[in-house]
C-alpha cells in the first residue's frame, strides 16, 4: 500500500475570505466545508475515511484488510444540506479489483445512528474519477451515510478515493459559542482571538502564527511558522458552545495531497494567554505586516452571496482597520479585492471591485477621510492557493491592504 502523505512536525491555522459568486450547487461533502467523518469502518493504516472528504483524487479510504464488504460510513455536514447528486473517484486505487463496485447513499436530519432515507444506490466502475450519479430524491438532513456493499473481487481490501455530494450551500449559522481563550490540542497550547468573524492567535512551537476567517461553525485558518518558514492552511469545526473543535492541516508544498495531520483541541480556558511572537489582537497583526511589508492579507470579511453587501458579523473586523487608520493619520491605504475561479472572470473582475468599494465606504463612514483610501480589483488573476480544493479558494477570495 501506498503512503497517504506526509506526517507531521509542524502545527497549523488562518484563511479565507467570501469574494466570489456562489450560486451554483457545490460539493458539500469536503473538509473545506466542515464536514467529518461521524461513523468510520475499519481502515488500513494511513488510508482512512476523512481522505475520501479532502478535495485529492489520489488519496482515500482503503478497508481493513480481509474487511471487503459491509464496510459503512457517516458523515456529519455542519448545516442541513439538500444534496441532488453525487460523485466517486476509484481511479487510482492500489490495484484492480480493489474499487467499491455496489454503494447506498442516505441522509438523516435526526442523527448518526437514526433516521435514514436512500438516496442513491449505484455500481460503480473499479477504476474511474468522476463517477456522476443524480439522487434517486432530495431529502434534507445533517447526516449522509455511505455504504459500501462489495468491490470488484479482491480479497483483500475494498477502496474508495473520493466521495463527492453536490447541492446549495446553506447560510451559516452565526449562534456559536465565543472561541475565544486558550485550547490544549494536540500539538499543545494554542491562544486564539476572535473579533467578529476574523481569527487570530499563535502557539508557541516553532513561533507559530495563525489568522482566518470563522462562519458559523467553521474556521478556515492559514498558519506560519518562522523558525522553519512553513506554512498552510488549516480547518477547524468547533462544537456548539466554541469548547472544542476538530481540525486538519495541510503544508502549501501538499497540492494534490491528503491532510499532513490532524489537530483537534479542547478549551482549557477563556482567558487568551500570548506568545513572545503575538500581538494579541487582529488590529495589531495587521499593523505588524503593514509595517513590516507594506502589505496585508484581511481575513473575516464575509458578504452576501453574489453582492457587495457586508454581512453584519463582519463589521468588528473593519472597526478594527478603521481604529489602526485613526491611530496613524499618515498612512494611506489600497483597498484591494480578490476571488478565487469560481464563477466566470468577468463577473467575479467586476465583484472583486465592488467589495474593494464596499469596504472603502464601509471606513469613510467610520471617520476615514477617503482621500487616504484607493481601491482596486483583481478577480481570480492572483491567487495564492489552490484552486482545485475549497480550502484553497478560500485563501483566494479575500482583501488585501496595501500602503501608499
Amino acid at each position: 500500500m501506498r503512503s497517504a502523505g506526509v506526517m507531521v512536525v509542524g502545527l497549523l491555522s488562518a484563511v479565507g475570505l467570501c469574494l466570489s459568486a456562489r450560486a451554483q450547487d457545490v460539493n458539500l461533502l469536503a473538509l473545506g466545508e466542515g464536514t467529518m467523518p461521524v461513523v468510520e469502518a475499519p481502515s488500513y493504516g494511513s488510508w482512512p475515511p476523512v481522505h475520501m472528504l479532502d478535495d485529492a483524487a489520489n488519496s482515500g479510504w482503503a478497508s481493513e484488510e480481509g474487511k471487503v464488504a459491509g464496510n459503512v460510513f457517516v458523515f456529519e455536514t455542519v448545516a442541513p444540506v439538500t444534496l441532488g447528486a453525487f460523485e466517486f473517484d476509484t481511479a487510482s486505487i492500489d490495484g484492480d479489483g480493489r474499487g467499491a463496485k455496489d454503494v447506498i447513499v442516505e441522509v438523516s436530519a435526526v442523527s448518526k445512528d437514526a433516521g435514514f432515507e436512500q438516496v442513491l444506490k449505484a455500481a460503480l466502475a473499479d477504476r474511474k474519477d468522476r463517477q456522476h450519479f443524480a439522487a434517486s430524491k432530495k431529502v434534507t438532513g445533517r447526516w449522509v451515510r455511505l455504504t459500501v456493499v462489495n468491490n470488484h473481487g479482491d480479497e483483500r481490501y475494498s477502496e474508495v478515493m473520493g466521495f463527492r455530494g453536490y447541492g446549495p450551500r446553506p447560510d451559516a449559522a452565526v449562534a456559536i459559542g465565543p472561541i475565544t481563550g486558550t485550547y490544549r490540542t494536540s500539538y499543545g497550547d494554542f491562544h486564539v482571538r476572535q473579533e467578529g468573524t476574523a481569527i487570530t492567535g499563535c502557539y508557541e512551537d516553532h513561533d507559530g502564527l495563525f489568522d482566518g476567517t470563522l462562519e458559523g461553525r467553521v474556521a478556515r485558518l492559514a498558519w506560519t511558522e518562522d523558525s522553519n518558514a512553513r506554512r498552510g492552511p488549516a480547518i477547524f469545526v468547533f462544537t456548539p458552545d466554541g469548547k472544542a473543535y476538530r481540525g486538519y492541516w495541510w503544508y502549501d508544498s501538499d497540492k494534490g495531497n491528503p491532510p499532513s495531520g490532524d489537530w483537534s483541541g479542547t478549551r482549557i480556558g477563556d482567558a487568551v494567554g500570548g506568545c513572545p511572537h503575538w500581538s494579541g489582537s487582529v488590529g495589531g497583526e495587521l499593523k505588524k505586516a503593514l509595517v513590516a511589508t507594506g502589505r496585508a492579507r484581511l481575513y473575516g470579511i464575509l458578504f452576501d452571496t453574489d453582492s457587495a453587501r457586508i454581512r453584519p458579523e463582519s463589521k468588528p473586523t473593519l472597526d478594527d482597520v478603521a481604529r489602526l487608520l485613526s491611530s496613524e493619520p499618515d498612512w494611506s491605504l489600497t483597498v484591494e479585492g480578490h476571488t478565487d475561479t469560481t464563477g466566470a472572470a468577468a463577473h467575479n473582475q467586476t465583484l472583486s471591485e465592488q467589495r474593494a468599494a464596499a469596504v472603502k465606504e464601509y471606513l469613510v463612514a467610520k471617520g476615514i477621510d477617503a482621500k487616504r483610501l484607493a481601491t482596486a480589483g483583481f478577480g481570480q488573476s492572483k491567487p495564492v492557493a489552490d484552486n482545485a480544493t475549497e480550502l484553497g479558494r478560500a485563501q483566494n477570495r479575500r482583501v488585501e491592504l496595501v500602503r501608499r
